[in-house]
């Protein structure tokens, strides 16, 4: 879990590895700044005492004067520093600007480009998913298709930020991106308009007449208001209130910590959500739920598996631990700490571990994960129904499991659940 430094108080739980869909997701950089203020006069107390002081010195200037490479000082001193601060823990690490700006980009959910979700699959760049309403979307680009060139520059694999960089811009700028389709014999080519594109975390569903499906694939600054409205159309397209909603948060990595406690706070009517402890007084903090559940009091079963971490984990263990869900999967990733982006002077940041969470029971979470109600053998997914979920109740097995617990859920309840503070 990862917090930005005001003005981006947002807290981040980028979670382990990456946002597979939305860390290669084609945007354009969103500018955020803050004043760095000098830092204050060292004690002695706190200076870096000098025989440490001289050993760096000593080692970088061995590095530069006898290493088979040449190498500048500036990139001396930024794997120095990348040393210091990966060798912390593994979710702390020096960014540099162009990694900023991917966190930045993730957790906005809106950037300026051409509306395109890729990956790299089997060696090539293929389309994740065309942006609902972009302008690739709009121009007849479809999933699957494999990106080859942009602006006539072959896509390079070892170079894929390059890529992403080009398909990036200004709004109403253009940009050509040639792809090959399977069962096309020539390759296509598009010329794109780029526009500002928002980045939807949220999906919704009707499983059945009364029973509600939404997908969070990550959490970013949209995610709260997304949830709302689906589950508002969900309502709407079922007629009334919902007997049961099953909320997907399967291979969900993480982002803001704000959405996270909003997430949770859709379906909860008071108690704490989640509380953290740190050194920085910024760092200890509690949050609650305010009065208000979405869904009534209507059962809610969470699915989960061992891609689902940190912000994901906040939902899971709040609505577990309150009662207010069944937890339906395997076990979760298990990441309890969080982290603080500080933008420094000169464009770089460094994302550090601050605090340490814990889920409303007091319960750190930290490389254990969360226990499902309802445990689900991966193996036995990936015998019925193959290694990757499909989304879809007609094939996925997880999840015709857990609309069969919704369903039992909703028989057996007398009217809204009751919720109360757990000390």
């Amino acid at each position: 879990m990862s917090r930005l430094s005001k003005p981006f108080r947002a807290l981040l739980l980028v979670g382990t590895g990456v946002m597979l869909g939305t860390g290669l997701s084609v945007g354009r950089s969103v500018k955020a700044e803050r004043e760095i203020p000098p830092p204050p006069k060292a004690t002695a107390e706190q200076s870096v005492p000098w025989r440490d002081a001289r050993l760096l010195a000593e080692v970088l200037e061995l590095v530069r004067k006898d290493y088979v490479d040449d190498i500048s000082d500036q990139a001396l001193i930024e794997a120095a520093i990348r040393g210091l601060v990966s060798d912390l823990d593994p979710h702390s690490s020096f960014l540099d600007p162009q990694e900023l700006d991917e966190i930045r980009i993730s957790t906005a959910g809106e950037y300026s480009g051409v509306g395109i979700e890729v990956a790299l699959e089997n060696g090539a760049v293929s389309v994740v998913s065309p942006i609902e309403g972009g302008p690739a979307e709009r121009a007849g680009v479809l999933a699957g298709d494999q990106i080859v060139a942009v602006d006539e520059v072959p896509v390079s694999l070892e170079n894929l930020n390059d890529t992403i960089d080009r398909m990036r811009g200004k709004p109403g700028s253009t940009v050509k991106i040639t792809i090959a389709r399977s069962e096309m014999p020539q390759r296509l080519e598009f010329t794109l308009a780029r526009a500002n594109v928002q980045v939807h975390s949220v999906k919704q569903t009707l499983l059945e007449p009364g029973y509600g499906y939404i997908q969070i694939s990550h959490f970013s600054e949209s995610t709260t208001p997304d949830v709302q409205r689906a589950l508002a159309k969900l309502k709407q397209q079922s007629g009334s209130d919902l007997r049961g909603l099953v909320l997907d948060l399967r291979d969900n990595p993480g982002g803001l910590l704000e959405a996270a406690i909003g997430v949770s706070d859709v379906f909860l009517e008071d108690g704490v959500i989640v509380t953290a402890s740190g050194r920085a007084a910024d760092a200890q903090f509690e949050m609650d739920a305010q009065p208000g559940d979405d869904m009534n009091g209507a059962p809610v079963v969470v699915l989960v598996n061992g891609g689902s971490a940190s912000a994901s984990e906040i939902v899971a263990g709040a609505l577990k631990d309150h009662h207010r869900a069944k937890i339906v999967g395997q076990q979760t990733y298990g990441k309890g700490s969080v982290q603080t982006v500080m933008p420094l002077s000169d464009g770089h940041a460094i994302k550090l571990t601050t605090s340490r969470y814990y889920t409303p029971s007091g319960v750190s979470i930290h490389k254990v994960g969360i226990t499902p109600d309802v445990v689900i053998d991966a193996k036995d997914v990936a015998k019925r129904e193959g290694a990757v979920a499909t989304r879809d109740p007609a094939s996925d097995y997880e999840l015709r499991l857990a609309l069969d617990v919704l369903k039992d859920d909703s028989k057996n309840s007398n009217g809204p659940i009751r919720q109360s503070r757990l000390p």
